[in-house]
Parts: structure tokens; sequence; C-alpha cells
């Protein structure tokens, strides 16, 4: 249980976190692995352990964007709202990282709310945080070239691994810049030109 104990909002309430864990499941997820997707029925609320997982919003066209990234010790907002008003969910969650995840039923999120002032906190401090970090995805789209959000992404990336060298296809990242993968590569040729970045082979390092 150290690992929601170390939660600011659940530090001070032990009782809290003991039914956090007696009413979740707990599941182990490789990186890759697709916890939920569009249009799914929203049962239980993930709460990232180990590990990280991303959030992609997928148009009609096939072609997605990178939302924002769920680290350890965080919730999706999304399957929050979705859950609590029974709809059906509007992104996909993808681990990005091999995680370990806590599930907790929709019928105790809503109890908890009632009767732990702690676990409200721990909802609104992650909507706050998200609707942020749609704030930025709205201004970069609007205001920012293609390659500046391409540099902002891999540092973000750099930044949640603690690595300078990131593990990831150039159709990965288009994807997740909802572009076209020959501009992703033409950018990346670019950057490495001016030495930024160096590529290997699904890897991407930031010099």
């Amino acid at each position: 249980m150290e690992d929601l104990r170390q939660i600011t909002e659940f530090k001070s309430s032990p009782e809290l976190v003991e039914k956090l864990y007696k009413h979740s499941v707990r599941k182990e997820y490789e990186a890759g692995s697709i916890i939920l997707n569009e249009n799914s029925h929203i049962r239980s609320i993930p709460i990232v352990t180990k590990g990280m997982m991303k959030v992609i919003r997928t148009e009609e066209d096939g072609r997605e964007i990178l939302l924002y990234y769920i680290k350890a010790g965080e919730s999706c907002i999304m399957s929050f709202l979705g859950g609590l008003h029974n709809e059906t969910s509007k992104v996909k969650a993808e681990v990005e990282e091999d995680a370990e995840i806590l599930f907790l039923p929709i019928d105790k999120v809503s109890l908890f709310i009632k009767e732990y002032p702690e676990w409200l906190d721990y909802i609104f401090r992650l909507y706050h945080k998200r609707f942020e970090e749609l704030l930025d995805i709205v201004n970069a789209i609007a205001f920012k070239k293609v390659d500046e959000r391409l540099l902002s992404l891999l540092k973000k990336k750099s930044e949640l691994t603690q690595s300078k060298t990131i593990q990831i296809t150039h159709e990965q990242l288009a994807n997740e810049l909802g572009t076209a993968r020959v501009v992703v590569s033409r950018l990346l040729k670019q950057l490495e030109e001016n030495g930024v970045v160096q590529l290997g082979r699904n890897k991407i390092t930031l010099v």
C-alpha cells in the first residue's frame, strides 16, 4: 500500500488507502496494452501504482492525438467523469511503459466521494492538472508549428522516463502528434542535422 500512501491527498487518511486496496482489482500490463477503448462502457476507474499510461483521442478518419500521460499515483479524470455519468468512454488509454494498475468499481468511486473529502480533493487536483494539460494541447495546435510540438513531445517523454533515449517509432510519434509519419521523419532528420537529436532504430536520443 506504500504506492498509494505517497499520494499527497491520501497521507492523512490511512483508512481510505486501505479501502482502495480492499475494493480494487490489481492488474499488471505490458507496454502497448490497451486499457480502455473509445465508446467502451466504464465500469471502473484506473489508478496507476507503477509505470505509465497515455490517453489518446481518435478521429473518424483514424488519426490520433495524444492528450496527456497518467503517471504512478494518478488516475484518468475522463474515466471518472464518464463513469459517474454512466457514459461511454470518449478516449483510448494505452500503457506507455509496463504498469501496475488498480481498478476501482464506479459504485465505490461515488461512495468514497461522500465519505472521504481526501478522495474528492484527489479528483479535483487531477481535474485541474488535466485541464491545464489540455489547454496546452489546444495552444500548441493553434499557435505552434509541428517541429516545435515534436521537440516538446520528445522532451516531455524524456522527462517522464528520466532518460535521454526514447524508445519510439516515427509512426508512433506521428500518431501522438496527429500528423503524418513522413512529416515526422523529415523533421527528425532536420533535428539530427542541427545536432539536437541522434536517430537510431526505433529510438531517439536527445543530445
